[in-house]
C-alpha cells in the first residue's frame, strides 16, 4: 500500500523527481571530487558574469542542476516534495516547468546585471565576475510564489506575508545579489497568476479526511492482528520443536526449561547457575 502510494506520487510529478535525481547525481560527483576538481566544476557550471559572456545558454541551463553544498541535498529533497511536487501536480508539468524556467533564467540575468553595475561603479570587486552562482533556489522561489494561488482564502494572505518576509528580510539586512535574485524569482512566481486561473485551490473536505483517518485506523488494526497471529504461530512452532503439543502440561519429573521460574518465583537465566542472594557490603 505504501509502495503504491509512493509510486503514484512520483508519477504525478515526474519533472520534479527527474530534476531531483539529476541533482542527487551531481551532488555525489561534487562530494567525491578532489578539492581542485570541485572548484573547477562549480566555477565551470556557474551562471556568473564570466560564464554568461562565454556561453550564456549552456551556463543558464546547467547551473540549475548543481548545488554548492552536497550536504544540503536532503533539505532540498524535502523542499522539492513540499513545493515543486505540489505545484507540478496542480498546474501540470508544462506550466510548472514554465514557471520554474522563467524564475531561474530571469532572476539569474537580472541579479547578474545588478552585480555587473556594482562592479563597474566600484561598489563590488572585479573578482565577483567569477563568483560561484549555481543552484536551484531561484526556481524554488518562483514555485513558492505561484503556490500562493493554491492556498485558499483567508490563509492565502498569511502564506503570502510569510513568503515575502522570508525573502525580503535578507535585503533589509544587507543582502547579496543572490538575495536580490530570490526576491525577483518570488515576484515572477506571483506574476504567473494567469497560469492558475483554471486550477482550483486546495479544498478541505472533512468527510474525506475522516474517511482517510478511518482507513488508516483499520490498516493499523489489521497490522496489529497480523503481528499477533505471527507471534502465536512462532510460539506454536517453538512448542512443536520441543516435541510437545501446544498447551500440553510438562511430564512429572521433567527438568525445568531455561528461563523457568523456580519455587521462590525467581527466573533463572538460560545456561547460568541459579543466582544467589546478594551479600551485604560494608
Amino acid at each position: 500500500m505504501v509502495v503504491d502510494g509512493i509510486r503514484r506520487w512520483v508519477r504525478s510529478s515526474p519533472g520534479t523527481h527527474i530534476w531531483l535525481l539529476i541533482i542527487g547525481i551531481t551532488s555525489l560527483v561534487i562530494a567525491s571530487a578532489s578539492e581542485g576538481l570541485e572548484a573547477f566544476l562549480l566555477h565551470r557550471n556557474s551562471s556568473n558574469i564570466h560564464e554568461l559572456n562565454k556561453h550564456p545558454f549552456e551556463s543558464l541551463l546547467i547551473s540549475g542542476f548543481w548545488i554548492e553544498t552536497p550536504s544540503s541535498f536532503a533539505l532540498y529533497a524535502v523542499l522539492f516534495e513540499v513545493v515543486h511536487a505540489n505545484v507540478e501536480r496542480w498546474l501540470g508539468t508544462l506550466r510548472w516547468l514554465c514557471v520554474v524556467a522563467v524564475a531561474h533564467v530571469a532572476a539569474t540575468l537580472i541579479s547578474q546585471e545588478i552585480l555587473l553595475r556594482a562592479i563597474e561603479s566600484h561598489s563590488a570587486p572585479r573578482s565577483m565576475k567569477h563568483v560561484v552562482d549555481i543552484g536551484v533556489s531561484y526556481g524554488l522561489a518562483g514555485a513558492v510564489g505561484v503556490l500562493t494561488y493554491r492556498v485558499p482564502r483567508p490563509w492565502r494572505w498569511l502564506y503570502l506575508v510569510g513568503a515575502v518576509a522570508f525573502f525580503a528580510l535578507p535585503l533589509l539586512t544587507g543582502g547579496t545579489f543572490t538575495d536580490v535574485g530570490h526576491a525577483i524569482a518570488l515576484g515572477l512566481g506571483l506574476a504567473c497568476w494567469s497560469l492558475t486561473r483554471d486550477r482550483p485551490p486546495w479544498r478541505w473536505d472533512a468527510g474525506r479526511a475522516r474517511h482517510a483517518a478511518l482507513e488508516a485506523a483499520g490498516a493499523a488494526r489489521q497490522a496489529a492482528d497480523a503481528a499477533r497471529q505471527a507471534a502465536g504461530a512462532a510460539r506454536e512452532a517453538a512448542l512443536s520443536r520441543r516435541g510437545d503439543p501446544p498447551g500440553a502440561p510438562d511430564p512429572p519429573g521433567a527438568p525445568d526449561p531455561p528461563g523457568r521460574r523456580d519455587a521462590t518465583g525467581r527466573r533463572d537465566a538460560p545456561g547460568r547457575p541459579r543466582s544467589r542472594p546478594p551479600r551485604s557490603r560494608r
